[in-house]
């Protein structure tokens, strides 16, 4: 039993290193946060996420903007450039809305409150003469809460805008 186990081990390691030489040859690159990016592609460039929803919260713009910023910095190997990277994001904060999500037994008010923010972006993969990989999408995320939105506003727009760079960096990079 113990010796089907190293033969097992052995076997995933060899398939492992066989699909990393592989990839490693049709000119893709592997990241750290596992997306696909293109091995000619070496910058990137973020301006700054506009928010003109009809609420807004002041910090949210620069949050959202930095956000996108260290998540591809973190999770890729590529250099930030201050305009015209390789892969260029712009957009606007479109939405930025507290709705109740559950209404208390017996009262008109909300037991349950939900913030939700949608940004659009604009990907831009100026090392893709297709265009095929672009595009320009809106992705929304939502946190509940209970209270008042000032207790909780910095907490839950950390944590929407952590899910929200997660998917635009899943799109641009992972073609998700």
């Amino acid at each position: 039993m113990s010796n089907f186990k190293y033969k097992s081990n052995f076997i995933t390691y060899i398939i492992a290193a066989f699909l990393l030489f592989t990839f490693h040859g049709c000119g893709v690159k592997y990241s750290l946060g596992g997306g696909t990016i293109p091995e000619n592609m070496k910058t990137y460039s973020v301006e700054i996420f506009e928010n003109i929803s009809p609420f807004v919260s002041a910090t949210l713009s620069q949050t959202f903007t930095e956000g996108l910023k260290e998540r591809i910095r973190t999770q890729s190997k590529l250099s930030q450039v201050n305009q015209d990277g390789d892969a260029m994001f712009s957009g606007v904060i479109t939405n930025y809305a507290i709705t109740p999500a559950a209404v208390e037994a017996g009262t008109d008010m909300a037991a349950l409150n939900r913030l939700s923010i949608t940004v659009k972006v604009k990907y831009v993969n100026r090392k893709d003469d297709t265009g095929e990989s672009d595009f320009e999408d809106s992705f929304t995320q939502f946190k509940e809460f209970r209270g008042q939105i000032s207790a909780n506003e910095s907490q839950l727009n950390s944590e929407i805008v952590k899910m929200l760079t997660e998917d635009v960096f899943n799109r641009a990079f992972n073609n998700w």
